[in-house]
């Protein structure tokens, strides 16, 4: 029998809590990865996931220890390696594709330069080879001009271009396996379906397995051979793809499947109800027993063993077979509706951003150094309590407009204003502190926004006492407040941002955010870090927030299910430019842009029997043309010339919704029945 690749054996990892006492992360937990296989581990944050994905590289964060097992790789027990055979071993042989790319960059060095050091590490490549294999590799992962990418400082590409870059260097060294914790959280959809695809490729073709953690049920479906779920730090389901994702049988599966949204349901997604136990606190029984809808007696004083199945499926459940009475689909509340005769709450106004200054030479010739903008003609108002999706690729200007709105980056056109028609000063610091706390931004990243010398207390009592003057007990009870709000409680105040999960330090900037009490809260992927039940706590509190005080938002996400739950209007973003605005139930429905058709045709539904709609030579690009339609060289539908020279008109059709192109609405329409009936055909 062929040896595993990555061999776990019933490993626990643990810390040593406040009272001495030794508090597990992880329990007993088995796990073979053979060459060849992908297998995706998936569970809410605090699970375990990323622990054990890191446990299997002979890595613990610090403060944690191996409590008993261990953990082999083609045979060798990683915890006893020597720091200089894991150095080695690292990034070649066993690579890690980051959460975070920000962590496996280094600020300070070129993007080209970083790739060119990982092949001179772990590949066998020629140094004379060594530009051109960084250009292949930067193109692979579908990054616009690879030439000109390598040039740049990661802080000079958006948070997707620096995924992208990560994956590439993990990729460089040829691994033999590859650990991905969140590889695509913050891709957009069309670059995760293709990079997917490329690893899928890879690892069919080189043999390399895959070890997958992700909350993004849609991405495992679509790599992963099997599928592990973890629960309060031990595994409660192991079968294949096909098995888990269709159907599982035990209820915290069926419950993190009923937490996605869809693009096909208007509902809100439903959270699972309360929180996974803290590590050490699950008792004596099943650690899933406050939250499980088939509970009984039993359950409270005995804990459930793993169970092998006939069907080759792993399960820790006394009463798996009765798993199936539980849905696998939401059945949450409408979103809030938008009031149409509210009054506007804001406007954007022939909006233009450019990130390029100009210098002293310009400024003293008098010339234009801006060139051709990243955002331009930008024309949206948005009522009070609407909330308005951006949706578009990694690059689009989704980002670089909240960030305009925030006044964090001055318009180069156009201006922005707010209720009653006042004009906003261009940069935050001009603004009145009446404007600051009114308009909130939370951003994509959490680790950019929370000082990691803070506690959580530090961090929220700071808008609380500049906007509302809270001194003492006041603040410390506010604080509790909000963080119960977002699913955390009163005790994460004395912790660090580095003591908790990636989700839950978006759910504090998200707490730090709402703690302002502002009017318009400005969301850059707020949701992209969180596993889908706390996914789905979130957007619930979004659009209650919406009903109960009015508050407005602008809702940039690469999840356009996300975005259809939540969004009363979609606006559809290509390189900087408006091409589709319209109710969010008409564009998902009767999406009329070309683009617009790409984007939904890319999403992944959590169903390995369902592909993404794809375009093997879709290319993507650093910026669009000098003239003519910004989306010429990539649409499927193509007129000719007119599509090279001549801005497209807009193109109004009934209940507000617009697009941008030279086609009717009413000829998309049509070419889109006769291609939905030639592929039933």
């Amino acid at each position: 029998m062929t040896e595993p690749l990555i061999d776990i054996r019933d490993i626990s990892v643990g810390f040593t809590g406040k009272s001495g006492a030794t508090l597990p992360v992880l329990r007993n937990i088995d796990l073979k990865v053979n060459a060849g296989e992908s297998i995706g581990i998936v569970g809410e944050s605090g699970s375990g996931k990323s622990t054990l994905a890191l446990a299997a590289m002979g890595y613990l964060k610090r403060g944690l220890r191996l409590m008993e097992g261990s953990v082999a790789f083609q045979g060798q027990d990683m915890f006893a390696r020597t720091p200089t055979e894991l150095e080695q071993i690292r990034g070649g042989e066993l690579a890690l594709i980051p959460q975070n790319s920000g962590q496996s960059l280094t600020p300070t060095l070129r993007i080209g330069a970083q790739l060119v050091e990982a092949l001179r590490l772990h590949a066998d490549v020629p140094e004379a080879q060594y530009s051109a294999k960084v250009i292949e590799l930067l193109g692979q992962v579908r990054l616009p001009d690879p030439a000109a990418i390598m040039t740049r400082f990661p802080h000079e590409l958006s948070g997707g271009q620096q995924q992208r870059a990560a994956i590439a260097m993990a990729l460089a060294g040829e691994p033999t396996a590859l650990l991905l914790d969140e590889p695509t959280t913050g891709l957009d959809v069309t670059t995760q379906a293709h990079i997917l695809e490329l690893l899928r490729d890879i690892a069919r073709d080189r043999g390399m397995a895959m070890v997958y953690v992700s909350h993004d049920l849609g991405a495992i479906a679509r790599v992963c051979d099997r599928v592990v779920v973890m629960y309060a730090g031990e595994v409660v389901l192991e079968g294949s793809a096909r098995q888990v994702l269709k159907a599982p049988i035990h209820p915290y599966a069926r419950g993190l499947l009923a937490s996605i949204p869809r693009l096909s349901d208007p509902r809100l997604p439903v959270a699972l109800d309360g929180r996974p136990p803290a590590p050490g606190g699950a008792g004596q029984g099943c650690s899933f027993v406050d939250r499980c809808a088939l509970v009984q007696d039993g359950c409270r004083t005995s804990r459930p063993g793993l169970e092998n199945l006939p069907s080759g499926e792993v399960v820790r459940c006394f009463h798996h077979e009765n798993a199936h009475q539980l849905s696998l689909t939401g059945s949450g509340a409408v979103p809030a509706k938008l009031d149409l005769d509210a009054p506007p709450a804001l406007h954007l106004h022939d909006l233009a951003i450019s990130y390029r200054r100009a210098g002293l030479v310009d400024k003293v010739l008098g010339r234009d150094s801006a060139g051709v903008p990243t955002v331009d003609g930008i024309e949206i108002t948005v009522a009070k309590g609407e909330t308005l999706g951006l949706v578009g690729e990694s690059g689009s200007g989704k980002s670089t407009i909240l960030k305009a709105i925030a006044g964090l980056l001055p318009p180069s056109g156009g201006k922005i204003t707010v209720a009653g028609g006042n004009a906003l000063a261009p940069e935050a610091e001009q603004r009145t502190p009446d404007h600051l706390r009114k308009i909130q931004l939370i951003f994509q990243n959490p680790d950019d926004s929370l000082n990691p010398r803070q506690t959580i207390a530090q961090i929220l009592e700071k808008p609380l006492k500049l906007y509302f003057g809270l001194m003492g007990d006041a603040v410390h009870q506010r604080s509790a407040e909000i963080l119960d709000r977002v699913r955390l409680g009163a005790h994460y105040l004395d912790r660090l941002p580095s003591q908790l999960s990636g989700g839950e330090k978006q759910r504090v900037a998200i707490a730090r955010a709402f703690a302002a009490e502002p009017d318009l809260v400005l969301c850059d992927e707020v949701t992209s870090a969180l596993d889908v039940s706390v996914q789905a706590a979130v957007l619930d509190l979004l659009n209650d927030l919406k009903a109960t005080q009015g508050t407005t938002y602008v809702f940039v996400s690469h999840d356009l299910a996300v975005v259809r739950a939540l969004s009363d209007r979609v606006a559809v973003l290509y390189q900087g430019r408006l091409c589709e605005l319209g109710p969010s139930a008409d564009v998902y429905a009767t999406p009329s842009h070309p683009y617009t058709e790409v984007l939904l045709g890319a999403v992944l539904e959590p169903d390995p029997d369902t592909a993404p709609t794809l375009s093997a030579d879709d290319v993507v690009e650093l910026s669009p043309p000098a003239q003519g339609c910004p989306f010429q060289r990539r649409c499927p539908r193509r007129i000719g010339r007119i599509c090279d020279t001549d801005d497209p008109p807009w193109q109004q059709g009934a209940k507000g919704h617009a697009i941008k192109c030279h086609h009717s609405i009413a000829d998309l329409a049509t070419a889109q029945a006769e291609d939905a009936a030639g592929q039933r055909a």
